[in-house]
């Protein structure tokens, strides 16, 4: 889909082509981002609660100490995941986003840089977080994490009735409340869950091993998986339904962290980094997707400061109201990481994963947050 311009922008399209080529055009009319020659296929990919301080620095050099909790093995942190540098860090912990995304794509949220991404809701915790960055705007009436329909239409449902993506939906989720933040009865989006599923709900088809196996392996926490069940699903998926536009959301980092677990929550971002890294490389082997497929990659919900806030996040911790969101992919301008940037709200996660693929969701109701401008290098006032 191409969106109406005018001529007298003709100059600007013109600069932006000889810089970026003609992967993407994005326009600024009215303060809202408008943009040509998008991707075919869109993959929103979240981590619950992992931090932007782990995100842009890497480890925490932890103390020890009975009042700081388990923290692991604090000598297998510091072996794997700790140098000299932060830089070095945070390439150690995620090499696929410090490597790949950073020379091809673009990654938002270090305050260290003036980089700001917010949650508007106020609550700073779970289903506040993912039905504002799913649906475009907080609601002051999602209070809690309980099993409630959501009242409010998500980006994948609505891409889900743009023509061309009827049946290319999909979505492949951890945590157990998800579908009914995704409302699977009325959105009629297929998804997958090891857990129950609302009445009504499209189940995705998954092999009955991997079935069998999450049946009997849900022995750490009550309502969520371990993520190497959600990686797999999420991946026999694109082989096998091939969706245009596919949520996949891991809910590791945000159990390990509340746990006190400071080994294993950076496990758990090591390995959500790697899964990345491995859909990235399926989706570049496979006709349907290569060279035509963007990735967003977000959270929920930050976390409070070290060495005892990290554990936690929610209205008492203003800290955990900051977030991050890196992007790849055509429509993607390889600017890196960004520094400088204009303030930015999680509900703008929702309109930008539409806008990768043509579609303008901003339009589709009132209070939409606008899609993030991800080519245009804002100056900090």
């Amino acid at each position: 889909m191409f969106y109406r311009g005018t001529d007298r922008r003709l100059g600007v399209v013109k600069g932006i082509m000889n810089r970026f080529g003609c992967i993407a055009i994005i326009w600024l009319l009215g303060g809202v981002a408008l943009q040509a020659a998008p991707a075919e296929n869109i993959f929103l990919i979240t981590a619950d609660g992992l931090r932007w301080q782990e995100v842009f620095r890497g480890a925490e050099d932890m103390p020890l100490g009975k009042s700081y909790g388990n923290l692991g093995n604090s000598n297998a942190i510091q072996k794997e995941f700790r140098r000299v540098t932060p830089a070095a860090s945070r390439s150690v912990l995620m090499p696929f986003l410090w490597e790949t995304i950073l020379k091809e794509g673009q990654i938002w949220g270090n305050r260290d840089k003036h980089s700001e991404v917010r949650v508007s809701n106020g609550f700073n915790f779970s289903y506040p977080g993912y039905n504002e960055f799913l649906t475009g705007a907080p609601d002051a009436s999602v209070t809690s994490n309980d099993r409630i329909l959501n009242r409010n239409t998500n980006v994948f449902e609505w891409i889900s009735g743009q023509p061309g993506f009827q049946g290319k939906v999909a979505a492949v989720v951890n945590w157990d409340v998800l579908p009914w933040i995704l409302n699977g009865p009325r959105s009629r989006i297929p998804i997958w869950s090891g857990f129950d599923v609302p009445e009504g709900t499209e189940r995705l088809a998954v092999p009955s091993a991997l079935s069998e196996m999450v049946e009997r392996g849900r022995t750490v926490w009550a309502g969520v998986l371990l993520d190497t069940f959600v990686g797999y699903a999420a991946k026999h998926t694109v082989r096998t339904l091939k969706p245009r536009a596919m949520y996949v959301s891991f809910g590791e980092t945000d159990d390990w962290a509340h746990e006190g677990n400071y080994e294993r929550y950076l496990r758990a971002i090591h390995e959500f980094d790697r899964f990345v890294s491995e859909l990235w490389t399926l989706v570049q082997s496979m006709p349907e997707y290569r060279g035509k497929t963007a990735f967003l990659i977000s959270v929920d919900h930050g976390r409070g400061a070290a060495p005892v806030a990290w554990k936690t996040h929610g209205r008492e911790i203003p800290e955990s109201a900051s977030i991050w969101f890196a992007a790849i992919g055509p429509g993607i301008p390889p600017l890196g990481e960004r520094a400088d940037t204009p303030p930015s709200l999680q509900a703008q996660v929702a309109a930008t994963v539409a806008t990768l693929v043509g579609e303008d969701f901003a339009e589709s109701r009132l209070g939409i947050r606008p899609p993030f401008p991800l080519l245009i290098s804002a100056t900090r006032p």
